[in-house]
């Protein structure tokens, strides 16, 4: 019994079990500083959490004979997943966004370190020149890459008016030309983590560095690289995740023919109108995502970040 009223010589008493009775207030406090987060979880999971398991039921049914979905539970969408001709896609898309990101973290370490070590005035307009492409729709910008990249477009017209190339280069619809689109989209996402990482490495240690006769690719690989990982980290993840499941790049550079994770679920939710096999890549494409996160957590955690 958690509690007990009694009367003793100064009146009425009041007696309660006091482990209960703190385990109660506790547990009153806890419910209240969550109430101020109802209309964010309200949110998550009208918007996230129930689309989710739509997906994730969907992937589970059968389609119908005309398309659509029959609510009947099967296995075969995920075995599906394993038939060579989507090996390839799924290896593909890894590569493409493996070898995005590596090109994103060289070109952008450079360029970040520039700005992190640029005049505070110099610093704030280089990162505004980074942001501007960010106040155009992406589609938009990519629609820009085919006008370059076309037969008759800007590059081609270029390299054969200074007589480089007799006749246009098939530059277009071609893994080269996605590869191009994803870099050109996503070096943003690496070159903000890494400014925000190289600013706070104070630049007293290069000067330390170069008083003991260490050389500009020393300090380079000793000193910036290992204080620059959480940025670097941050940035690679920023990257890869996007770039893995991209779905505007790979179809309208690509044309349709180099497909990636997200064109094959295009096609197979809006074309072949499979939206349960469509809904098997997405889980795929979300487990991807989390054992990304995963090995990276891991990775920091090892790397003591």
């Amino acid at each position: 019994m958690c509690s007990s009223i009694g009367i003793g010589k100064k009146g009425w008493s009041f007696h309660h079990d006091a482990p209960a009775f703190v385990h109660l207030m506790r547990l009153n406090a806890f419910s209240s500083s969550l109430l101020p987060l109802w209309p964010a979880l309200l949110f998550l999971g009208v918007f996230f959490l129930a689309p989710l398991l739509m997906v994730v039921g969907m992937s589970l049914a059968s389609r119908g004979t005309y398309g659509g979905v029959e609510w009947a539970l099967t296995l075969s969408n995920y075995l599906r997943l394993a038939d060579p001709l989507y090996l390839g896609i799924y290896l593909r898309s890894l590569v493409m966004a493996g070898i995005t990101t590596l090109v994103c973290a060289i070109l952008g370490f450079p360029l970040a370190y520039t700005i992190a070590r640029a005049p505070q005035r110099w610093q704030t307009i280089l990162i505004i020149m980074i942001l501007i492409p960010f106040w155009t729709n992406f589609l938009v910008r990519t629609y820009a890459w085919i006008f370059i990249l076309r037969a008759d477009g800007l590059l081609n017209t270029l390299l054969q008016g200074i007589g480089l190339i007799a006749e246009p280069l098939p530059l277009l619809y071609t893994d080269g030309a996605v590869f191009v689109g994803l870099v050109y989209g996503y070096l943003p996402f690496m070159v903000l983590p890494l400014i925000i990482a190289i600013e706070r490495i104070p630049s007293a240690l290069e000067e330390a560095a170069r008083d003991l006769y260490a050389s500009t690719w020393v300090i380079f690989r000793r000193v910036i690289i290992p204080l620059a990982k959480p940025g670097i980290i941050a940035g690679c993840v920023l990257v890869f995740i996007p770039a893995v499941g991209a779905f505007i790049t790979p179809y309208l550079l690509g044309g349709g023919r180099r497909l990636m994770l997200g064109t094959l679920i295009q096609q197979e939710m809006l074309v072949a109108r499979d939206w349960p096999f469509g809904a098997a890549l997405s889980v795929l494409l979300m487990v991807l995502v989390l054992l990304t996160l995963i090995l990276t957590r891991r990775y920091a955690r090892w790397d003591g970040l």
